[in-house]
């Protein structure tokens, strides 16, 4: 009798929302987002096995030539810096961060294309910092939905249906939610 063992690793997925970052170093980790118009900087060290992705979208409106301005760049750079710092503090080294930038896709007709000034100051920031652009896919017109494994640099997007992309496009016109007590500070 011949037997066989099957080896099934099981996956831990983890969900980056909008403001959010994460930076792991387990191989058996895949980072996952929806984006929109939104950007997903998707971040490496091959030498170091460790990687992270943020999502951030730029607030208001940007200036001619396709450039986020004042305030809005200055929240981008600090969100691409949050995600570089901490893949430094897990043993990353700058000079050896490789990059693939997703999203930014105008999803809604008819204002401005903020998902254009968001890919434009993905790949100004990245190009600022010497930071190697080796992959990814931005603007259009479609949502994505971006898996990354930080590990290794694999990355995987799916076009959203255009009944998600719709629910997209009702999500980010809502204002966000105020949570009950938001803003008030407990001190202990």
């Amino acid at each position: 009798m011949i037997t066989t063992k099957i080896n099934f690793a099981v996956e831990r997925r983890i969900h980056v929302a909008q403001g959010e970052h994460c930076v792991v170093s387990e191989p058996d980790t895949v980072l996952t987002t929806l984006l929109g118009s939104c950007i997903a900087a998707c971040l490496w060290d091959p030498v170091a096995g460790v990687g992270g992705m943020n999502h951030f979208l730029l607030p208001g409106s940007g200036r001619a030539g396709g450039h986020a301005g004042g305030d809005a760049r200055r929240y981008g750079v600090n969100l691409m810096e949050l995600l570089i710092n901490d893949l430094l503090r897990h043993g990353g080294r700058k000079a050896r961060l490789k990059a693939k930038l997703f999203g930014g896709a105008a999803v809604v007709k008819g204002l401005t294309d903020i998902g254009a000034l968001n890919a434009s100051f993905a790949e100004d920031f990245l190009s600022g910092e010497g930071i190697e652009l080796v992959g990814g896919s931005l603007r259009g017109s479609q949502g994505r939905r971006v898996q990354f494994w930080p590990v290794t640099g694999r990355a995987r997007q799916a076009f959203l249906t255009a009944e998600a992309a719709h629910l997209l496009r009702e999500e980010a016109a809502q204002p966000p939610a105020t949570l009950p007590g938001a803003g008030q500070v407990e001190l202990f």
